[in-house]
Parts: structure tokens; C-alpha cells; sequence
């Protein structure tokens, strides 16, 4: 991404679209407009487009501030859509027998609006539910209406779990109860019984293939889940014994979240193909064939097997999953199954975009007017300052390596007293005069010594933003993940400033260095100067996977504001149809076994204690409780 042009070239919106890559990561459901505003196109790049600038302005008329989590609703309408459809074209193009039925895995985000509205959107599909735990299968059994859906129960089973199951499929929900380890089955075996419900039984496989990614570990022998062949084989046995054989209709298995690269699925597929062939010899009847999640998304949009990425498209993970089920299966003569993936990451990481604003920026690159070197300056010092305009790319290296020679031994002046801590300052300013400088030379040559990389990120100013990186993005703290970072405004203006971005918590991590690139990643962002005059907005896309179910409470900074909007597809007009208040800090107190009311009250009583100590006025004090208790309503981020 490189942000210098001619100097006689005007920078237009084409050229931030292709400097933060949005038509590479937005599945074109992101663009710039002609006024340098980012867009969504909800239903396509040929569909209206809606400007997040006037989103932001209508939810700021609104009375709502930054930060904002909104969320995209017809964005998760065309993902379940487009899954479906890819997998219908793949069933017709190959001639495959069976059926395909997604379930979306509640754990990706369990947020009440985004079930009920997957329920809503995939009801015309058939759209399932898979629950890892009884507080999943609670909300999905209330949210599950269509009885042609499946309900997938993974996830370590008690005898509650259990009955809530088996009372799902008496209602006449296609409930499947996966065993994910031996002692699973004697359970569902009495359970069943003694309420007399027929279950449906799945059986989750410990596959040999690992896919590469993030999530490696979830394959291979030593995986935490899922039965080997031998407990397997056990298993059937078992069900064989107690004549309930005719109960096991599903194989599952997971291989990993966010699998890049195709190869990876295709061996998978095979191998639980296979797995699948050998029960159904062993006389289970099956029907079902449980793919599990690792459908990837694109969040750099490079498009390849790095980590971040995936290379292939979707209309080819259902091609390469049909094929592979469809030839391997008519060779033995065997039925083909109903297929079924658990994709919850590409399903909902498009519709959720974090807006925030930008409170204050501290720079590092840009020359500053040195105030006037004292006479009594110390020698290093002045050397160190005539260094300054004397830098060209002949003495490029050699200025550098002077300048931290300098700088090292003041800074051990200054710690033996010998010089003044004004004197400290002016030479640290005259330093990052010369790295800028000597950054901006090193741009100009063919071959960039190694000893400039670091650099850029070293000078990058720091663009200090409403929000939590913990709260709000925990993967990009917790497992640098990364997210497509944008300017929702002024893209028509070509970006001037090398930054990382931190949040407001009181913490060396809570900031992010690594951002898309198509090429590898970069370290820093490129974006605009910010005014005291005009807010500066940023948006985080992709983050609607994950992000609101793993946020913690770091500095109790909490849930920020949730707006969902409804995109008109004729006209672009937008609505909001539901607001979500962010926490107060109230609110987060109250998380952390604290009672407003003892707080309110114990300052109550300090304040009464000061105005008989005559440290305050009666009057003071109704101010102070006043200000307390307008803090404990208010939000938790930055209240402009």
C-alpha cells in the first residue's frame, strides 16, 4: 500500500479504495463513493449503496454516542442466502442425491438479535441451530420454529442437557444429540428410555487431518474433542447391544475454524466420507453428514493460504465438498447423505462494523522547530543538533548510527546529573528530527538497508481511539488477529500520517500494530491529519464473529452502544430498527459485585464528614453528589 503519487496527481476515492484494500476484503459489500465516503452495499455492488458517514451523523442526531457496534442486517439476510444457493448450484451441477442444511453455531455470537434474526432470515432455508452448551440449546430451542431444520447438540452432555434434547425432538424438532465421548451414551441410552423418546444420535470423529490456520489443534489424534476409531467402534457396539443402532444418524466433525487453504477441507471431507461408509456397513442407517465449521473469511483480502485468508471462493468449498462426498460415496453404493456445515464465522463477521471516533494524536514523524541551543550546551548536544540538514543518502547510514550514538550517551549524562532535563528534551527532539528525516531519504533508495525497517513503525504517530480493544476487539489482542481498519470519511484526501491506533484503556496491549495488507501485513496505518474542529471517524470491519461474546471488562470499560439498521434494497433508504444502550458505568460496577447505591451512599457520607471538617460547603456537596451521580449514569467511553 503505498500513499505517494506524483505530486501533479490528485488522490481520489479509487485510491484509498485500493490503499486499505476494501474491494479485496468487502466481498463487495463495502465501497468508497465519489465524496470519499465508505458505503455499503448491502446487496451487492450493482444494489444501493448507503453512506457510513450518514449513519454515524443519524445516530449521533440521535442522541447515541461513540463508540457504536452496528450491525448490517440484510448483510447476514445475503450471507445465509448466498451459502445456500452456492451449495443448491453445487448439488445440481454434480447430481448429488442429498440435501445441503446449515446450522449456524450459536457460540460464534449468541447475542439474542443476531439468533433471532439468523432464525428469521433462514427459515425459507432451513437454517439450523448448533448448541455447544444448555444455555445454547435454551435459546435455540425457544428461537427454532421449522421443524425440516436441524438442531446440532455438541459440547459435554449431563442428564439435563440430555432431556432438554430429547424433549426438543418430542416436540418434533430434528434434534441431534453428537456424543463427544463414551460416557455420553449409557446416558442418553436411560434418559431415552425412561421418557420414552426415540433420540437421534450423532457421533463426533477425532479425525487424522489437521488443516493449517489459527486453529490446527482442533484436528489430529490429540484433539481435547471427539472420539477416536476404537471409541468408535465401541460406540456402535454398544448402540448395537441395546438395539438402538437405528438411532445413529449423524457423523460429525470439526477440523478447525478459519481453515485457508482448500486442500485442507477437500482431505477432510475424504476422510470422514470414508468414516461415514464404515457405519453405515456396520448397519447404522446415517443420513447426516456434519462438516463442522473452518469456512474462512477473507479479512486481508489477499485471497491465499495465509492464516488471515483463504484461496478459494465459496461457490468452491461447495463444489470440493459435494464432489468429494458425492464420488466417494456412489463408489460403495452408498446413499448420499444430507450435508451439513457449522458456518458461523462467514456468516456474521460481515453485518457487525465497530465505529469510532479519534480523541487525540501524538506524533513522532513530523519535524519540529528545535527551540534555540543554550551556549552552555554540551558537546554531544550540539553535535547532535548539527546533524540536522545535513543528511543526505550518501551519509544516510552514517547520520543514523550517529544520532543513537548521541542520543545513547546523553541520556547517560542526564542520568549522572551532568546535564539539564531541558537540555534532555531539546536532544531527544533533535533525534526524531533525524530519524524522520533519515526515514524520508531511506523511501528514496532501490535497496532499503535492514536496519531502516523498523522505522516506519518507530516514527508512526499514535491516533488515540474511543474504544477497548479488549471490549471490543479481544482477537486482535488475544490472538492478533487481524481486522480491516478504514477512514469511513475523507478518502478523496490522500492520508499523510503513518499510525498505530490505541484504545483508552491503561495498557500497553490495548493497541493495534498490524494491519491489512495484500502482500503480508503492515505495522502501521496510514490516515489523515485530525483537527480540533472535526471528528475523525474510523470504522473496524469483519467483527461480527466472536468479537461481543469473548470482550472482557478491562479498566470496566463495557458493551459499547449496539444500532442495527435495515437497508431498503430499491432505494438505499435506511432505517433503525433497534437500539441497544452501551453499558453505564453503573452497569459495569454492578458486574464487579459493586452496589451503586452502598457507593452513592458511602459518598454520601465522606461528603457530610468534609462540611463538618469546613473542607466543603452544603452547596459544594449537592454539586459533588450531583457530578457522581451523573458519572454513574453515564457511558463508559469518551462523552463528547
Amino acid at each position: 500500500m503505498n500513499v505517494h503519487k506524483n505530486a501533479f496527481e490528485r488522490w481520489t476515492p479509487r485510491d484509498s479504495a485500493d490503499l486499505y484494500g476494501i474491494r479485496d476484503w468487502g466481498a463487495d459489500y463495502f465501497d468508497v463513493n465519489s465524496k470519499g465516503e465508505l458505503v455499503v452495499t448491502a446487496f451487492g455492488k450493482n444494489g444501493p449503496s448507503v453512506s457510513l458517514m450518514d449513519i454515524v451523523n443519524g445516530i449521533k442526531e440521535r442522541g447515541m454516542d461513540m463508540p457504536v457496534l452496528l450491525r448490517l442486517r440484510n448483510i447476514l439476510d445475503t450471507q445465509i442466502r448466498l451459502l445456500h444457493s452456492s451449495f443448491a448450484k453445487a448439488i445440481k451441477q454434480t447430481g448429488y442425491q442429498g440435501q445441503y442444511r446449515g446450522v449456524y453455531p450459536i457460540k460464534v455470537n449468541q447475542q439474542q438479535q443476531v439468533i433471532e434474526d439468523i432464525a428469521h432470515s433462514g427459515r425459507s432455508f432451513h437454517h439450523g441451530f448448533e448448541a455447544g452448551s444448555k444455555a445454547e440449546l435454551i435459546a435455540a430451542i425457544a428461537n427454532l420454529t421449522d421443524k425440516e431444520a436441524c438442531l446440532i447438540c455438541n459440547g459435554y452432555k449431563d442428564e439435563e442437557f440430555i432431556d432438554l434434547g430429547l424433549y426438543a425432538t418430542k416436540m418434533g424438532l430434528k434434534c441431534v444429540l453428537v456424543i463427544e465421548m463414551p460416557g455420553e451414551v449409557p446416558i442418553i441410552i436411560e434418559r431415552s428410555r425412561k421418557l420414552n423418546i426415540k433420540p437421534m444420535i450423532g457421533v463426533r470423529m477425532k479425525l487424522s487431518t489437521r488443516a493449517g490456520g489459527q486453529w490446527t489443534e482442533s484436528g489430529g489424534d490429540r484433539s481435547v474433542f471427539g472420539l477416536n476409531t476404537a471409541e468408535l467402534m465401541h460406540i456402535v457396539d454398544l448402540l448395537k447391544e441395546e438395539n438402538m443402532l437405528d438411532c445413529l444418524r449423524l457423523l460429525h466433525y470439526h477440523i478447525g475454524s478459519q481453515i485457508p487453504n482448500i486442500r485442507d477441507i477437500r482431505a477432510g471431507v475424504l476422510e470422514a466420507t470414508r468414516v461415514y461408509a464404515g457405519l453405515v456397513e456396520e448397519g447404522a442407517p446415517m443420513g447426516f453428514l456434519d462438516l463442522g465449521g473452518g469456512l474462512a473469511v477473507d479479512y486481508d483480502g489477499s485471497h491465499t493460504n495465509y492464516s488471515a485468508s483463504r484461496n478459494y471462493t465459496l461457490d468452491e468449498y461447495c463444489v470440493d465438498v459435494i464432489e468429494t462426498v458425492g464420488e466417494t460415496l456412489t463408489e460403495k453404493k452408498i446413499a448420499h447423505p444430507n450435508i451439513i456445515t457449522e458456518s458461523g464465522r462467514a456468516t456474521v463477521a460481515y453485518f457487525s462494523v465497530l465505529l469510532f471516533d479519534i480523541l487525540d494524536v501524538v506524533s513522532f514523524a513530523h519535524v519540529q522547530e528545535l527551540p534555540a541551543l543554550p551556549p552552555d550546551s554540551n558537546e554531544l548536544t550540539k553535535d547532535l543538533v548539527a546533524l540536522i540538514g545535513n543528511i543526505t543518502q550518501r551519509n544516510l547510514q552514517e547520520s543514523y548510527h550517529d544520532a543513537i550514538y548521541y542520543r545513547d550517551e546523553i541520556r547517560i549524562l542526564f542520568k549522572n546529573g551532568r546535564i539539564s532535563l531541558r537540555e534532555r528534551a531539546l536532544a531527544e527532539s533533535a533525534f526524531w528530527n533525524i530519524m524522520a528525516a533519515v526515514n524520508k531519504e531511506a523511501h528514496k533508495l532501490k535497496y532499503v538497508p535492514d536496519e531502516f525497517e523498523g522505522l516506519d513503525s518507530a516514527l508512526a504517530d499514535i491516533y488515540y481511539a474511543n474504544f477497548s480493544v479488549f471490549q471490543s476487539l479481544p482477537d486482535s489482542w488475544a490472538i492478533d488477529q487481524i481486522f480491516p481498519i478504514v477512514p469511513i470519511h475523507r478518502l478523496d484526501e490522500c492520508p499523510t500520517h503513518n499510525a498505530i491506533i490505541s484504545d483508552i484503556t491503561c495498557d500497553c496491549d490495548g493497541k493495534i500494530d498490524r494491519f491489512v495488507d495484500l502482500h503480508d501485513e503492515r505495522r502501521t496505518l496510514p490516515l489523515h491529519e485530525v483537527t480540533d474542529a472535526d471528528p475523525y471517524y474510523l470504522g473496524a470491519f469483519l467483527v461480527g464473529a466472536y468479537q461481543e461474546t469473548l470482550g472482557d471488562l478491562h479498566n470496566l470499560l463495557g458493551d459499547t452502544n449496539v444500532v442495527t439498521i435495515n437497508i431498503n434494497p430499491e432505494d438505499g433508504h435506511f432505517e433503525i430498527v433497534k437500539e441497544i444502550e452501551g453499558d453505564t458505568v453503573a452497569d459495569v460496577l454492578s458486574y464487579v459485585e459493586y452496589s451503586p447505591k452502598e457507593l452513592l451512599n458511602n459518598l454520601r457520607s465522606a461528603a457530610e464528614r468534609a462540611i463538618e471538617e469546613k473542607l466543603i460547603s452544603p452547596a459544594e456537596r449537592r454539586i459533588i453528589m450531583k457530578a457522581y451521580e451523573d458519572g454513574l449514569r453515564g457511558y463508559t467511553y469518551f462523552e463528547r
